[in-house]
């Protein structure tokens, strides 16, 4: 999911959100929560009312018919505007990518429902073709091409190999953050390496109108941590058992819901699996090595 400002949405976040969650709330019991009208859901990366409805919008509608409930769309302005939402009970489901989700846990003690796993979903290092670099230790005093700042594939999980490598990426590397144009900086010798996501490479190999054979990948990640349905802790836990089961049971017809939008191409061919709060593990792992730790807790 797209990343923009992350960090800077996340200080705004922190400083501004001084809600608290009523632990009574957690008592609803499911025939309370079934009885309601409305589900309303959330995209924490899709900005305004206009793009939800047209990127989740014939989700939204898929998935009221599976629930048997009418969801209701609700807009936010950046990627970490859902977690005072979810304290201010505004808002009850969430899509959220990894970098997100963990602000929604830490802060408004979200409740993983389901994760999209994407069937070629790694982190990947690039080189140019006659580029001598065959390893991610070769990259000491290199320039790194990266993504956004917090995107999974382009910045977190990259950032963890290096580290798992025995690298500092604070002070053994440069790391550029280019958006997809990294491509083009590598091409041109502006930088060493460039790290994006390895369904994405192509794509964007296309689109710059280049060849995979000027290129060589030298590391591709194991499979990375997907972006996740996440449910307010305010509904009952056999209600949101029932939500998880009726959208795993259902998960060809969500996910081909999802499609008809152009911005979710990339969970084409994607299983939805339960999510456990562990699988997230690595991007802590990240931000607390990476000293971002506070943001988190």
């Amino acid at each position: 999911m797209r990343r923009r400002n992350f960090l800077k949405y996340v200080v705004l976040f922190i400083s501004g959100c001084t809600a608290k969650i009523n632990s009574s709330n957690n008592s609803t019991n499911a025939s309370t929560i079934i009885a309601l009208k409305n589900l309303r859901f959330t995209v924490t990366d899709v900005s305004g009312i206009d793009k939800l409805k047209r990127d989740y919008g014939a989700f939204s509608n898929t998935l009221a018919e599976v629930l048997g409930i009418n969801i209701e769309l609700f807009p936010v302005e950046n990627p970490t505007a859902a977690a005072p939402a979810l304290l201010a009970n505004k808002v009850d489901i969430v899509f959220a990518g990894p970098s997100e989700y963990l602000i929604l846990n830490a802060r408004a003690k979200a409740i993983p429902i389901i994760g999209v796993k994407r069937k070629n979903y790694h982190s990947i290092f690039v080189v140019r073709a006659d580029s001598n670099i065959k390893s991610l230790a070769q990259l000491k005093g290199k320039t790194i091409a990266m993504r956004k700042i917090g995107s999974t594939s382009g910045h977190l999980a990259p950032t963890k190999l290096l580290i798992d490598a025995g690298l500092d990426p604070k002070n053994d590397v440069k790391t550029v953050f280019l958006d997809d144009k990294g491509v083009q900086a590598l091409k041109k010798g502006e930088v060493d390496v460039w790290a994006t996501a390895s369904d994405r490479y192509q794509n964007i190999l296309d689109a710059e109108g280049l060849s995979a054979k000027d290129f060589t990948i030298i590391f591709k990640s194991p499979l990375l941590p997907g972006d996740v349905f996440v449910a307010s802790n305010q509904l009952a836990s056999d209600f949101i058992e029932s939500m998880r089961s009726q959208m795993i049971k259902n998960q060809d017809k969500l996910i081909q819901s999802m499609l008809t939008a152009k911005a979710n191409q990339k969970y084409k061919d994607s299983e939805l699996v339960v999510a456990q709060d562990a699988d997230y593990n690595m991007i802590r792992e990240v931000y607390q090595k990476i000293g971002q730790g506070n943001f988190l807790s």
